[in-house]
């Protein structure tokens, strides 16, 4: 009887998980597929626009992922808040991480604005370069709508109600092919304005999501006990921006090293060429699409976790967090050895072209291999950001992702000192090493997450 009870209770939690990562899941899905539909589209009018799609999408992301990983602090905070009952204080954090996201939206649009600056590393033609700072001075328009939309899926999600994001999130898709296809290939008066095309439907979209999902926040009763509206103008606390901040700024780091360790691979792989970058942006676009399940589980995982600290049972929430770590790492075992098998049919689903479909298939194996760590180390990072725990595990993710990741992939993928192996040459040197670095974040953070959750049940972790 004793022995069945932890497997009970292990797959009880992990059913409570299922149930809200899966409107997550059809979520993130939804504005992923907005790059595959990007990819997809832009690769047919020609193998310039894709190539600076895969440059500037490669920035974009890194500063709107750094910038909205800093808004990720609300989650804990508001989930921690409503597990211990204090809904009446949900609303004022709300509201400063609205002037929260002001303040990121005109730091992160200056970026994209000189994105020039961040270009020239990539050393690649002036007709990439130009196409790919169009592609970003628009994407800067965008980057409002987008962080204060996601203060609004912060909430939802901290308050285990992520279904209204979700059908947004696909409302949004709704929209994004007739836009894309009429700014991409032209029509209806307007010229064709290729890859650029695509960023001015994302700003669009941007904007009308956000818009909506404010409205609903003004109109519903859900959201009545939280007094976001009717309840006066609030101006920023500075105690409150501190405690978001503290929080806030290690999260947004850890996201800004994960991603531009990966997005950096594009910026050097483009000194290859046009083919080996184009081949390389199809293999990350379908390795960030297979990356949203564990992304998904492990927001779901962080939600419970934080819900259950704030409640004060620091047990239970120890079995949720261990619950999603084992749901993520098996359903993406699985996932990716799918993958694997049908590589080639994935590959010319994004593109006919024969050149770039050899580009893309040896790459393959690494997303193959990857999925176990990939999935592993983001559940456990969310779990301890659910305590409220963030710089030590940024400091994980800067020494290995960077330093063995970006660092390994740079050495053996152009290989400056003529020391590699031929077969590791080019994009597949970078992927090993990104591959072996997510290994040593995965094992380093479990380690971690073990010390923080025996602080916890012993009362010596303030949350």
């Amino acid at each position: 009887m004793t022995t069945e009870l932890p497997a009970l209770s292990s797959r009880h939690h992990a059913g409570r998980i299922a149930r809200l990562a899966w409107p997550l899941l059809i979520g993130q899905l939804a504005i992923i597929a907005n790059g595959v539909i990007d990819t997809a589209m832009v690769s047919r009018f020609s193998a310039l626009d894709l190539g600076a799609l895969a440059l500037g999408v490669s920035i974009y992301v890194s500063v709107f992922v750094g910038l909205s990983g800093v808004l990720q602090a609300l989650q804990p905070t508001i989930g921690q808040l409503y597990g211990a009952g204090r809904v009446g204080e949900i609303g004022h954090e709300v509201k400063q991480g609205m002037w929260l996201a002001v303040l990121l939206s005109i730091v992160g649009s200056l970026i994209l604005m000189f994105s020039p600056l961040f270009l020239a590393v990539a050393k690649a033609s002036p007709e990439l370069v130009e196409k790919a700072t169009l592609y970003l001075r628009i994407e800067a328009l965008a980057l409002p709508a987008t962080l204060f939309f996601r203060v609004y899926s912060s909430l939802n999600t901290a308050l285990a109600k992520p279904k209204m994001v979700m059908a947004l999130q696909l409302g949004g898709l709704l929209l994004k092919l007739p836009l894309n296809a009429l700014l991409i290939f032209g029509g209806l008066g307007l010229p064709a304005f290729g890859g650029p095309g695509c960023a001015i439907a994302t700003t669009v979209i941007a904007w009308l999501m956000m818009i909506a999902a404010w409205l609903l926040v003004a109109r519903l009763p859900l959201y009545r006990p939280l007094k976001l509206f009717g309840s006066g103008f609030v101006a920023p606390s500075w105690k409150s921006q501190r405690t978001l901040l503290r929080l806030g700024i290690p999260i947004g780091m850890s996201y800004f090293i994960e991603v531009t360790a990966f997005t950096l691979m594009a910026v050097f792989i483009a000194r290859l060429g046009a083919v080996p970058v184009a081949g390389h942006q199809i293999t990350a676009n379908v390795g960030t699409v297979l990356y949203m399940l564990p992304l998904s589980i492990a927001s779901a995982t962080s939600t419970l976790v934080a819900q259950a600290i704030g409640g004060g049972n620091m047990l239970e929430a120890k079995k949720i967090g261990r619950a999603g770590i084992r749901l993520a790492v098996s359903l993406s075992v699985v996932i990716g050895v799918i993958v694997w098998f049908l590589r080639e049919h994935i590959i010319r689903a994004y593109t006919p072209d024969p050149v770039i479909v050899g580009a893309a298939l040896p790459l393959f194996l690494y997303i193959a291999f990857y999925q176990l760590f990939d999935s592993m180390q983001v559940t456990t990072a969310f779990v301890l950001r659910a305590y409220k725990v963030a710089v030590v595990p940024t400091v994980i993710y800067a020494v290995t992702l960077w330093g063995v990741g970006l660092g390994g992939g740079y050495l053996l993928g152009l290989d400056p000192l003529g020391m590699a192996p031929p077969a590791l040459r080019g994009p597949s040197g970078f992927w090993l090493a990104n591959s072996l670095s997510l290994g040593m974040v995965a094992v380093g953070l479990l380690a971690y997450l073990r010390v923080i959750q025996a602080r916890a049940q012993r009362g010596e972790l303030s949350v």
